[in-house]
C-alpha cells in the first residue's frame, strides 16, 4: 500500500507544479495587441446554391 500513496503523492506533486506553471503564465504574462488583416474572397460569404 505504501508505494500506492507514493506514486498519488507524485502524481498530485505534478499536478499542482503544472497548475502553478499555468497560473504564473495568467499573472506574468501579457498579450501583445496587434492588428490583423485578412483577404476574405467572396466565394467565402456568397450562400451556396444547390
Amino acid at each position: 500500500m505504501p508505494t500506492l500513496f507514493r506514486f498519488l503523492f507524485i502524481i498530485a506533486t505534478v499536478a499542482a507544479m503544472a497548475y502553478a506553471f499555468m497560473w504564473a503564465l495568467v499573472i506574468f504574462v501579457e498579450p501583445r495587441p496587434r492588428e490583423i488583416s485578412t483577404t476574405v474572397f467572396p466565394s467565402q460569404t456568397a450562400p451556396k446554391t444547390p
